[in-house]
């Protein structure tokens, strides 16, 4: 959930660490740190808070050194304040961390016992006293690094420098990220690959249990046991340039009108203009054996993987389980290699949703992984990867990764069902022609946003607030709750229409807005009774929906937005946009932190 980056080589290395912080932000700002090596001295600056906040520190004075480490943290163990803020540092050993040491307890406990003093909350400074322990009774820092790794529990990514070795960089992963750049005369390691995108293309990736020794020319692997082994070096084609708000206030508003030209460029990698078709990666020879699909994500991605079953099932004939990662990889799901797991993710290195990939990968089956970012680690993991095409994201909360995640589950829902033969080529061919729609329709909805705007106020006010949905709507609605609370720390939920009187009707009162998701083609007529039953409990409705729709409803509405025609089964990727608006701009008013909700981070890489 941390952003780590290190640098060891020749030129001063604040800059280096900077920049790359500046790009690893996203992965939590709770606070952020530094420390360089210079003439066997470590010089360490921290802030509490965001990045912000150590950049006006270092504006005051000047710390030397072309060896460093640099850290930007979501808290897991111990409050978010400087003493927890890495780097970690005894004197002897400074490092940062990404992750969670699991016995760190235990550990604890034992250097204790051994007459360490702790001076943080946090688990990671077990490891800085674990590695100065086998330090001082006489190993190397590789050595000391074998040991300390063998004992260590959990979920990590780890940066290390040593007070008496000013060229030597190590890092070691075990679950989260961590990438190794290569330049003349500088090596780096970072959390992803666009941290280092401004300094070099060429990358390794470390595996899970590897380890690596970085000198200022070279790089050497290791694997679990000590053994020296190869990576093989890659080329990203990621940009260095900063990604920028432009006009936007906010990225989060930024990456919301992104949405027509993102999924456009989506769709353009899917859909084949002269044979009218989706073209598919090649799949394996078991492709044509799968009796069922799971799919598997979390939050947002998982809301994504619920509509895709609804298209998989309809589509394909062919059974479809919706998983939460977090839960299935703690049950014995009968998975087989008759199985296709499809493995939803924007960051590609969710650590749940990797988890259960790599278990259902045990058992056999197909892993088809929708991510966003190519190279990451669900992507090296798949067996078939679909890309979205959404390009870099940095507001916390998903919007044109989302809807892009939906327009690949469609093209691929389609795909799919043509290659087992379930619909004709003319039925192909239709639902292409709605897809490509979508860029159109979205420019529409983003022309009536002055119209949901005008709603906010009094959803800036609301202590609790209700999305209903029906079939399809459903899962939107539910994405439509989860973003206003991310956003405005509102209380909201989503219920499919029909659940409403079996419990959360009896929430209703004259102060509570409702938001209704309603289009005529997806069971209007249950959602309008629905609707009846809101109104006659005093409820302020606020109805999202096309002409029909809504004239249908009524004239009893508390507030409306008109929305376009849409072609019923990729009305969710539409309807989405408008959600996103109402969370965002309620948000603005609320004056929340739109881009960076407290508590959040955008790539989950712990449990």
């Amino acid at each position: 959930m941390c952003g780590i980056i290190g640098v060891v080589g020749l030129k001063e290395a604040v800059p280096f660490l900077m920049e790359g912080l500046r790009r690893l932000k996203y992965r939590g700002y709770d606070s952020a740190g530094i420390a360089t090596l210079e003439k066997g001295e470590f010089h360490r600056v921290r802030a509490e808070g965001k990045l912000e906040f150590l950049e006006a520190k270092l504006e005051t004075c000047h710390v030397p050194g072309t060896l460093g480490i640099g850290h930007t943290r979501w808290a897991t163990h111990g409050l978010p304040v400087e003493r927890n803020a890495h780097p970690h540092s005894n004197g002897k050993v400074a490092l940062v961390h990404n992750g969670i040491i699991e016995n760190f307890v235990e550990l604890y406990q034992e250097l204790t016992g051994k007459g360490v003093v702790f001076e943080t909350e946090t688990d990671t400074e077990v490891v800085v006293h674990l590695l100065t322990y086998y330090l001082l009774s006489g190993k190397t820092p590789q050595e000391a690094m074998k040991e300390t790794l063998g004992r260590l529990k959990g979920a990590f990514a780890l940066a290390v420098i040593f007070k008496d070795f000013p060229n030597l960089l190590i890092g070691a992963r075990q679950g989260p990220p961590l990438v190794v750049g290569y330049k003349d005369n500088e090596m780096f390691l970072a959390s992803d690959a666009l941290a280092l995108s401004p300094f070099t293309q060429k990358i390794s990736y470390l595996e899970d249990g590897d380890w690596v020794v970085l000198t200022p020319s070279q790089a050497t692997f290791y694997d679990q046991q000590g053994t020296e082994i190869t990576r093989p070096v890659h080329t990203t084609a990621l940009s260095g340039e900063l990604i920028g708000k432009g006009k936007y206030r906010h990225f989060m508003e930024k990456e919301i009108h992104e949405q027509p030209l993102v999924i456009s460029d989506t769709l353009q990698s899917y859909v084949q203009p002269l044979t009218q078709s989706i073209g598919l990666p090649p799949f394996p020879e078991n492709g044509s054996m799968i009796e069922r699909i799971v799919i598997i994500a979390c939050g947002t991605s998982y809301y994504a993987g619920m509509i895709g079953k609804y298209w998989l099932e309809s589509l394909t004939g062919l059974p479809v389980d919706v998983d939460i990662a977090s839960e299935y990889r703690y049950r014995d799901s009968p998975i087989s290699s008759k199985t296709l797991c499809l493995f939803i993710s924007q960051s590609g290195e969710t650590a749940d949703t990797l988890a259960a990939l790599n278990d259902a990968k045990s058992k056999g089956a197909l892993i088809v992984s929708i991510v966003n970012v190519p190279e990451s680690s669900i992507d090296r993991a798949s067996d078939i990867t679909l890309l979205t095409h959404a390009g870099p994201e940095i507001g916390v909360a998903s919007t044109k990764a989302f809807s892009c995640q939906l327009t690949v589950l469609a093209c691929f829902s389609v795909g799919f069902a043509k290659m087992r033969g379930a619909i004709s080529k003319m039925q192909e061919q239709k639902h292409i022609q709605d897809l490509l729609l979508l860029p159109g329709l979205i420019t529409k909805i983003l022309e009536v946003e002055e119209s949901i705007k005008k709603i906010c106020p009094e959803l800036a006010q609301a202590r609790d607030v209700l999305f209903l949905g029906r079939n399809l709507l459903y899962p939107i609605a539910l994405e439509g709750a989860l973003k206003l609370k991310e956003l405005s720390y509102i209380h909201a939920e989503g219920y499919a229409g029909g659940e409403l009187k079996h419990g959360p009707i009896a929430l209703i009162d004259d102060q509570m807005p409702v938001v209704v998701l309603a289009s005529s083609g997806l069971f209007l007529d249950k959602t309008v009774s629905n609707i009846q039953e809101i109104m006659a409990r005093s409820a302020k409705v606020i109805a999202l929906g096309d002409v029909d729709a809504l004239e249908k409803i009524g004239k009893s509405l508390h507030a409306k937005v008109v929305l376009p025609d849409v072609p019923s089964w990729i009305v969710p990727i539409v309807y989405t946009i408008p959600v996103q608006l109402l969370a965002y701009h309620t948000a603005v008013l609320k004056g929340t932190d739109v881009d960076q909700p407290r508590n959040l981070a955008k790539s989950v890489t712990v449990e």
